[in-house]
């Protein structure tokens, strides 16, 4: 397995310790590392000043919010970053929610599925370098109507640009399949994961000819090692408000993704009620619905043989590049997580 990590530029703290953090990630040997946008600071800013402060490492877009720019920025954007880094760049986009893209955006958070199969086309004609023409449901370049014809970039993909997909739906994980190099994934349990991932990647996979050795399967969650039982039971405590916060605060009063997502692996029910509990203001409540069996499954929390036994869990399911987001109050307690976490997956591809 490959390693990475994701990083959001405006997590709270200075820009130089995150700086520090991804330079000396690349030090531990780390493979990729994500940049997120979320509802903070954008990503390709930060991600142009990685790119020259690192040298080997890949860096991607984890993830470009394809509401908030047009589909030909995007690729714009793409082009930039990759020849600027030496062809280290992974271009990463998801279509968000209606929380970030209509109520911080303004933009419609309509068709996602459409915008998102239209936007991976015209990135990619723009990226071969001829002139833009493109007549789809969502976009239609030029805009008809008028004196524009079509243009070319004057710039030049000097690499090629990988296309990864964030996605949890199964109608967006068959999109994944059929059109992108890449899966980004979250709110992963691989004892789940076969019918609520795989089973529609695989299906839009086949529908291109594909198999999964054709897609970079990469998969993140929280990693975590505790000395004995008593500091896992206090780990596992405090990251219940987290996860009932993801199955009742993510996305809008409608559209939870992350809440399905984890209904499809087991845990219908138990989504229902924390996001019940949530909405209505009890988010103590919500939380202590959370299970130990909950948390453990989906992350990568526990004493040091426990991650390694379910790192090997992961990458028997099919997981390619493990993206790890390390435990730690301080700078140097997140690298020494992230560096063992490396140290463990390296353990683990040597004994395969």
């Amino acid at each position: 397995m490959r390693t990475a990590t994701t990083v959001e530029a405006s997590g709270g703290e200075p820009w130089s310790e995150q700086t520090d953090f991804v330079v000396e990630a690349e030090k531990l040997g780390l493979d990729v590392c994500w940049v997120a946008e979320a509802w903070g600071s954008d990503a390709p800013s930060a991600l142009g000043y990685y790119a020259a402060r690192t040298d080997r490492m890949l860096l991607g877009s984890g993830v470009i919010q394809i509401g908030t720019r047009t589909p030909v920025a995007v690729a714009q954007t793409a082009i930039t970053l990759s020849n600027l880094s030496g062809g280290r760049f992974l271009l990463g986009l998801g279509a968000s929610g209606p929380q970030v893209i209509e109520g911080l955006h303004g933009v419609p958070f309509a068709k996602p599925l459409a915008r998102m199969r239209e936007t991976v086309e015209i990135v990619r004609r723009v990226l071969d370098g001829g002139r833009i023409s493109y007549t789809g449901k969502e976009f239609r370049i030029p805009l008809p109507g008028g004196d524009a014809v079509p243009m070319r970039l004057s710039a030049r993909a000097e690499h090629p640009v990988p296309v990864y997909l964030a996605a949890l739906s199964p109608a967006m994980l068959r999109l994944t399949g059929e059109v992108a190099d890449g899966w980004l994934g979250t709110s992963f349990v691989p004892e789940g994961a076969a019918e609520a991932y795989f089973a529609p990647l695989d299906e839009g996979l086949a529908r291109r000819g594909r198999g999964r050795a054709d897609l970079d399967v990469c998969q993140g969650a929280e990693v975590a090692f505790a000395p004995d039982e008593e500091a896992l039971g206090a780990m596992v405590a405090g990251r219940k408000k987290e996860l009932a916060f993801s199955l009742g605060g993510m996305g809008s009063a409608s559209t939870n993704f992350y809440n399905r997502a984890y209904s499809r692996q087991g845990w219908a029910e138990v989504a229902a009620e924390v996001r019940e509990r949530w909405q209505s203001g009890d988010r103590d409540g919500a939380a202590a619905l959370v299970t130990d069996e909950m948390v453990l499954g989906t992350t990568l929390i526990g004493t040091e043989a426990m991650v390694r036994r379910r790192l090997r869990v992961w990458r028997d399911a099919g997981v390619d590049t493990v993206r790890l987001y390390p435990a730690g109050r301080t700078l140097d307690a997140r690298l020494a997580t992230l560096g063992r976490a490396i140290e463990l997956v390296r353990e683990l591809d040597t004994a395969a």
